[in-house]
Formats: structure tokens, sequence, C-alpha cells
């Protein structure tokens, strides 16, 4: 499954999607979650994974007003450029 993942505050909300995911031929798991600051066991969102496409899920996610969760791009970051030392000099011939 893909890395990004719907995050609900309704429980039926997040069974709603799971649903229309699983309808739509996609494999989706449904599971609470703590965020930083939250000590109330009750009030933890609702995690949607699947494999369908991050459009697909955004989709859903703005239809029953939750958020995506994106992962941080983890790859290698790119290496410095190779900067001129002076500025070019162009002369006409």
């Amino acid at each position: 499954m893909s890395g990004t993942r719907g995050i609900f505050f309704e429980e039926a909300h997040a069974l709603a999607a799971v649903s229309r995911l699983r309808r739509d031929g996609y494999a989706a798991d449904l599971t609470r979650d703590r965020f930083a600051g939250e000590d109330d066991d009750e009030d933890h969102p609702w995690v949607v994974s699947t494999d369908a496409p991050d459009i697909t899920l955004e989709l859903l996610v703005e239809e029953y007003d939750g958020w995506l969760d994106v992962p941080e791009d983890t790859s290698a970051p790119m290496p410095p450029l190779q900067l001129p030392d002076s500025p070019r000099r162009r002369h006409r011939e």
C-alpha cells in the first residue's frame, strides 16, 4: 500500500471511505492512530490505508472532511550544484 493515508475524525466517515475503496476494487485497512498532543483514547482519529491512487483517497478525504497524511520524502538529497566561480564573459567577434 502507498504511504499516503487518509485521516478521518468520524468513524462513520472512515467506514464509508473504506467501503467505497473496497467496492472500487482497492485494498483498504482501517486503524486508529494517536497523533501528537492527544491524550484521550476516544479522540484518536481513524486512519485509512489503501493501495488506491493518491487522488482517489484525496477525493474521499475532501468528501468526508478529513485530511491527507503524506509521508515526507526520504530519498537521498540531490548533490549540490556546481556553480561557476565568476560570470561568463561573452565577446562579440
